[in-house]
């Protein structure tokens, strides 16, 4: 088995900015094993309980693990990739056998891929300290990739549009799984919460697609607290939140926002197509 010994320490910042240091970090054969820490959110409930310390970031203490770790919580909660969490405990939390596991250098790449570009829309690089070829090859003994899908994230994604027409905008609502007009309402931001908006207690569904009626509100929050690029996107120009009215699909589960709209009596066409969808037929 390989044991990647390049990892470099580094102090975290903010959100996920990291400031390196160029001292390596080598695994020490006096670690221990630890029972991961309630507080460390990033690694709760990944299939084991005990972590080694220092772990393959050079943290020495848990209680430096778990501070330093918080700060890719917003970037999990993007979901940016469905590996991710896997990739990053191995490093913060990794597996407390008989001797160091790294991830696999796919797994990194993998995940780099994905997650880099949402990390790109807040102004953050792919950090040195997750060099993707300072870990071992796949045919060596490392932490695999579980997934073969590549999620398809944008800097873009949701941000507010008018509807050209009333015709191309009712032809949106029956391409659409799901179309909301909710209302969100400013929030203190919290570093443990993504979301920095409240959902209205009134949903007017237009149309709910797959979910039944009951599920609405509680997959508009999950989509409210994890997405993170989308919602900021909403509201850039309306901080104190607003009144807007959402279209998209259901993937696994949970609802995807592909379309965006601020609900304001100017956009004509849009308050023409929310009257005449009621009795409006799709074309099949």
């Amino acid at each position: 088995m390989s044991v990647n010994s390049a990892g470099l320490i580094c102090q975290a910042t903010k959100w996920i900015t990291l400031d390196c240091l160029t001292k390596p970090f080598r695994p020490r054969s006096s670690s221990r094993c630890v029972r991961i820490p309630s507080g460390m959110a990033l690694c709760q409930n990944i299939g084991y309980d005990t972590m080694r310390m220092p772990n393959l970031l050079g943290h020495e203490s848990p209680a430096e693990a778990v501070q330093q770790s918080a700060s890719w919580l917003p970037l999990l909660a993007r979901e940016c990739h469905p590996d991710a969490r896997i990739f990053l405990c191995s490093l913060f939390a990794p597996i407390c056998l008989d001797r160091f596991i790294s991830p696999c250098r796919s797994l990194c790449e993998s995940v780099r891929d994905s997650c880099a570009p949402i990390m790109s829309c807040y102004g953050y690089p792919w950090p040195e300290i997750l060099r993707c070829d300072q870990y071992p090859a796949d045919h060596l003994m490392c932490i695999s990739s579980i997934t073969n899908t590549m999620p398809l994230a944008s800097c873009r994604d949701c941000e507010l549009e008018e509807a050209s027409s009333t015709k191309d905008t009712l032809e949106t609502f029956c391409r659409s799984d799901f179309v909301v007009k909710l209302r969100l309402t400013q929030l203190k931001y919290t570093p443990v919460s993504l979301s920095q908006f409240s959902l209205a207690a009134k949903l007017d569904v237009l149309k709910h697609g797959p979910l039944l009626g009951g599920q609405i509100r509680s997959h508009i929050e999950l989509w409210l607290e994890r997405d993170a690029t989308c919602v900021r996107n909403m509201t850039r120009n309306h901080p104190r939140g607003g009144t807007f009215l959402v279209t998209g699909t259901v993937q696994g589960g949970r609802v995807v926002v592909n379309k965006a709209y601020a609900w304001q009596r100017r956009d004509k066409n849009l308050m023409a197509a929310a009257r005449k969808w009621k009795h409006h037929r799709c074309r099949s």
